[in-house]
């Protein structure tokens, strides 16, 4: 009896020692696939994060490239509208310029009134008026001396000294209509105006263009 106890005590102890190595087997076994899954899952998250730095860095040098690329675009395009736009002439502008100051002067002696009905107020208005055109035909007059070539200002003198003879006698012959008369000085004047006024045009059309 005593002996079937001991053979009792002594499987039960060994059952016990098997079942222990079997625990220590199995959380041994534990410790490695936990130590062997955590590299892996940081290797994930490593992968993860530089693909997402990978990404960036892309979209970054995306957007440098396609920066450099309108900046290139827009140099370019800069260029061709100055390849297409053709240098100033200071001869258009001047011409641009002279027109802005016929029509200016054209609507200033309109708007000049008489301050009545006597010839002497009238004549007093068209005085004003060839005053205003004669200053502005010799200031074109010098702009042209300064533009123009030699040739072509000589031949311009020739021309404004026979326009000069023509203005003073179809003035005069326009006066003598009312010769002795108290419109005669009026009608001389206005025509002095008049003949003025077209030869700025004149000077503006066929000289600066």
């Amino acid at each position: 009896m005593k002996k079937n106890n001991k053979t009792v005590i002594s499987i039960c102890i060994l059952v016990w020692i098997v079942m222990l190595v079997a625990c220590e087997n199995s959380s041994t076994k534990s410790d490695n696939v936990v130590n062997n899954q955590s590299p892996d899952h940081n290797s994930d998250e490593e992968i993860h994060n530089s693909s997402k730095e990978d990404a960036t860095e892309t979209v970054a040098n995306e957007e440098i490239d396609n920066n450099n690329l309108e900046t290139n675009k827009t140099s370019d395009q800069l260029s061709k509208e100055q390849e297409d736009t053709p240098a100033n002439d200071t001869t258009t502008n001047l011409k641009e310029t002279y027109l802005n100051k016929l029509n200016d002067t054209n609507e200033k002696t309109g708007n000049m009134e008489v301050e009545d009905s006597s010839t002497y107020a009238l004549k007093d208005v068209a005085h004003n008026q060839y005053e205003a055109w004669d200053d502005l035909l010799n200031e074109i007059y010098g702009v042209l001396e300064e533009q123009l070539s030699a040739e072509e200002m000589s031949q311009l003198r020739e021309e404004q000294r026979d326009w000069i003879t023509h203005r003073d006698e179809t003035a005069k012959e326009a006066s003598l209509e009312y010769e002795g008369g108290t419109m005669e000085q009026l009608e001389y004047v206005t025509v002095l105006a008049n003949e003025t006024k077209e030869r700025c045009n004149e000077l503006v059309e066929e000289y600066m263009n």
